[in-house]
């Protein structure tokens, strides 16, 4: 029986929109050609990964869709050097188990590692290290591509380098990630010793972050949005090295817990986001200090409740996650906490962090040098998108640009705003490739 495409509800990881699509799930690399050809004329083709896109990047609801997520196989690895090749729906956390007792680990990482090498390279993606290794596209290599137009293509930086980094960040829009090559990065144990620091406000977190990010690698900061006046931006600070001895185990293969069922609706609200602000910055502020870690806790904590969208309840939520430059950077943050704090709408997960000067070369990638901040938001309804889109007009007025794998709904003109080089990956996009993200972006180009 050929390979095609059946109809599948996708929903992004932040649950909202859910969709009905057209899936095709292949096995082997000889099967994409052809369900290549049989997209022509449809509505647009989209390679897709683990779904962990928070928002529409990743659905194309008007078109079809391919599953890479069975295309897993390690092609090439060299112990020696730490290079990898492999097809494009392997995951960073297979990646991580059959690389970390080498001695080697991904170059940066998000903060889950249920993300496909496709999936990291199509969004660029970062960790708490951007301020030392930049994002994970820096680390490519080389990128097996097939476009509608030309067939399979090999790039890199010296081949085709215009198409290798308009891919690096192109949101699966260049052509289909078929397999890729990277380096892996060295590592003398698989522990970390992290420092906990808590620390009182908005002001102080920045002197931390100066005074950290030239001894530590990893580096992140959880900020209580509920805190404000002179407490605004209070939070705790998480500093890690890796630690120069100790044993090269891989992380556990099973999650710990597993959320079985949707929270009702309502469950994260004003009381609840108060008390959890209380409750998490009490038991971290009397963590201070500096503990050992594998880094299966320090890098990936929420790995370890599968599920764990399900707490937002049956609408979902939105992440927005900004970029602020140097200049604008402390005031943007402010500006957008105190926007918070006014609206009723704090966010459970705050993560700040700061982004380095080094650059994947992407044309869209979420880039820096500047301030990062991450927040969720159940999602209910109007009050929430007038809060996002709040939000962006700061962003947009600091110069910033708010991240595309996290979005679900920010207009053209803050998409452009951020992204001034956007015609440039259109004039590369795969004429056959497209996603809901990207016509709701560019329709009126």
């Amino acid at each position: 029986m050929a390979l095609s495409y059946h109809s599948q509800i996708i929903e992004p990881w932040g649950r909202t929109p859910r969709l009905p699509h057209q899936v095709a799930r292949p096995q082997h690399q000889d099967q994409l050609p052809g369900l290549i050809a049989e997209a022509s004329g449809s509505g647009g083709l989209l390679a897709a990964g683990l779904h962990r896109s928070y928002g529409d990047s990743g659905l194309n609801p008007d078109g079809l869709m391919i599953s890479m997520r069975g295309l897993d196989r390690f092609i090439a690895f060299d112990p020696a050097t730490g290079v990898l090749r492999a097809e494009a729906g392997v995951s960073l956390d297979e990646i991580l188990r059959m690389a970390t007792p080498h001695g080697w680990f991904l170059p940066t990482t998000p903060g889950t590692r249920f993300v496909t090498l496709g999936g990291a390279i199509a969004n660029d993606v970062h960790g708490k290290n951007h301020h030392r290794a930049g994002s994970f596209g820096r680390h490519v290599r080389r990128i097996g591509l097939l476009r509608s137009d030309a067939g399979g293509l090999e790039l890199s930086a010296q081949d085709r380098p215009e198409l290798f980094h308009a891919t690096l960040g192109g949101l699966g829009l260049t052509g289909l990630i078929a397999w890729a090559e990277i380096a892996l990065a060295p590592i003398p144990s698989t522990f970390v010793d992290e420092e906990t620091v808590p620390f009182a406000n908005l002001q102080e977190y920045f002197r931390l972050t100066a005074e950290s990010d030239g001894r530590f690698e990893h580096v992140s900061s959880w900020i209580d949005c509920s805190a404000g006046g002179a407490a605004l931006g209070r939070g705790v600070m998480y500093r890690a090295n890796w630690s120069p001895s100790g044993p090269l185990t891989p992380h556990a293969p099973r999650q710990k817990l597993q959320v079985p069922v949707t929270a009702p609706p309502g469950l994260m609200n004003r009381l609840t986001l108060r008390a959890f602000n209380a409750a998490y910055g009490g038991m971290q502020r009397r963590r201070q200090g500096t503990a050992r870690k594998h880094y299966g806790g320090a890098f990936y904590p929420l790995d370890a409740i599968g599920g764990w969208n399900r707490f937002y309840g049956p609408a979902g939520f939105y992440q927005h996650q900004f970029m602020a430059p140097v200049e604008t950077q402390q005031d943007a943050v402010a500006e957008a906490l105190r926007t918070l704090s006014a609206a009723g709408q704090g966010s459970f997960l705050a993560v700040l962090k700061s982004l380095g000067p080094l650059r994947s070369g992407g044309l869209v990638s979420f880039e820096g040098p500047g301030a990062s901040l991450a927040l969720d938001f159940p999602n209910r309804g109007e009050a929430t998108l007038e809060l996002l889109e709040r939000l962006d007009s700061i962003v947009v007025a600091a110069g910033g640009k708010v991240y595309p794998a996290k979005d679900g709904r920010m207009s053209a003109a803050t998409f452009r705003a951020g992204y001034p080089r956007w015609r440039e990956l259109e004039a590369l996009r795969d004429p056959l490739f497209s996603s809901r993200f990207w016509r709701r972006v560019t329709h009126d180009q």
